[in-house]
């Protein structure tokens, strides 16, 4: 479902089980998943990937290098950034820097990650699988998978698990109160994605 008041451009292919609400501007060359929802005054520039079962809460910009993974939940006013030393190439001092794309650094948020609202993210910074960012941080380094970083800058204050239970210890000793997830499945889990995000590397 596309909003009438979205704006999608050419070439843009928008699954039928996505929705793009009020406002949202989707630029050529991005990618968008299935199963995706993407909510009001959001703004994806060509380059991003939002992977499947994704949901954007309102008021996000996903810019060029931002690589959004499966499952992944980004809450309102999330602010993400791609350029470490940021200039205006209109400007004649910049106009060399800017000539090519050596400037743009990734930022990639694994499968299953979760990001609160307000925060910001660094550029070149990877969010683990099913890692979590409080609402309002700055991070500033990679988040480990499983764990939940808060502040500014965002520092690690609890384990994880998947289903965002926050764990008593250790993601690699605590059993789950909550859905019951043992340490070993949930190790297998992130093996098994890591392995997959590495076979999808080398066929892409």
């Amino acid at each position: 479902m596309i909003h009438p008041t979205a704006l999608v451009d050419d070439a843009v292919e928008i699954p039928a089980c996505t929705n793009i609400w009020a406002y949202c501007h989707i630029l050529r060359g991005a990618r968008i998943g299935t199963n995706v929802n993407i909510g009001d005054h959001c703004f994806v520039e060509g380059g991003a990937v939002v992977g499947n079962d994704v949901t954007i809460k309102n008021g996000v910009f996903v810019w060029e290098g931002v690589v959004i993974e499966n499952g992944v939940f980004v809450g309102p006013n999330v602010t993400f950034t791609n350029d470490c030393y940021p200039r205006s190439p209109r400007m004649d001092h910049a106009a060399t820097r800017y000539k090519d794309k050596s400037w743009l650094v990734e930022t990639v948020l694994r499968t299953g990650s979760s990001i609160g609202a307000a925060a910001v993210i660094l550029p070149g910074v990877e969010i683990g699988c099913f890692g979590m960012v409080g609402a309002g941080s700055v991070v500033s380094r990679d988040v480990p998978a499983f764990s939940l970083v808060v502040g500014n800058p965002a520092r690690v204050v609890a384990d994880l698990c998947c289903c965002g239970q926050k764990l008593e210890g250790s993601c690699l000793t605590e059993s789950c109160s909550a859905c019951g997830q043992t340490p070993l499945q949930r190790q297998a889990l992130l093996q098994e994605l890591i392995s997959s995000s590495t076979e999808t590397a080398h066929e892409s």
